[in-house]
């Protein structure tokens, strides 16, 4: 009898302690998440390419200045900047807006930049853009740039969607939009949040659907 009652106490006693490594190990996960995963949604590993992308979205300063930055150290031999074709700023559209700021700011590199006038609001969308001003030049390859927290999640997306072109990405900084360590800044933990909900969307939702066509 007292046997069986130290097989149960031991078997009890054994799945304690599985729980409690279990809920552990759970703990160190969340613990390891909360500090590396404003790091995992950086991608920041720019290849010379036929052709160098900016993408349309937040921080755009910052975007076309590392883009132009690249232009210049060889990274590419054109440089296109995304601009909105459907979208009036000041009773101008956007792609204006971006012509004219090409003219202002691109100097003797001029003629290797241009707009590539899209209609989109998501990355998803902007893929089959881009593709379409690529192979207005013939590239097959690009560098995408685009805002640092969003280069993993972009170069998913085209890699996934347009796998014909060999793509690698840029990060362009801003720090008063977002930082690796984003729980130190309320503006960087706004993005963090923002990034990851897109990202669980993009894995779960819109990697399995069909890429979209102009």
């Amino acid at each position: 009898m007292s046997d069986i009652v130290n097989q149960r106490t031991f078997s009890q006693c054994s799945q304690r302690m599985r729980r409690r490594i279990l809920l552990l190990l759970l703990l160190g996960l969340l613990v390891w998440f909360f500090f590396a995963s404003g790091r995992l949604l950086v991608l920041d590993r720019p290849e010379k390419s036929d052709a160098i992308v900016i993408l349309d979205g937040d921080s755009i300063d910052q975007r076309y200045a590392k883009g132009l930055e690249l232009l210049r150290a060889g990274y590419g031999n054109h440089l296109f900047l995304d601009a909105r074709s459907d979208l009036t700023v000041y009773g101008q559209r956007a792609n204006q807006l971006a012509a004219q700021w090409v003219e202002q700011t691109a100097g003797d590199d001029l003629a290797k930049v241009s707009i590539c006038e899209i209609e989109a609001v998501s990355t998803r969308q902007e893929t089959a853009y881009v593709t379409r001003c690529l192979d207005q030049i013939g590239a097959r390859s690009a560098l995408i740039v685009t805002s640092d927290h969003h280069t993993r999640r972009a170069y998913e997306i085209f890699s996934k969607l347009k796998p014909q072109y060999h793509w690698s990405v840029a990060a362009a900084r801003d720090p008063a939009m977002f930082g690796e360590k984003w729980w130190r800044k309320r503006e960087w933990a706004k993005t963090w949040l923002m990034e990851w909900e897109r990202m669980l969307w993009w894995q779960l939702v819109d990697s399995w659907r069909t890429a979209p066509t102009q």
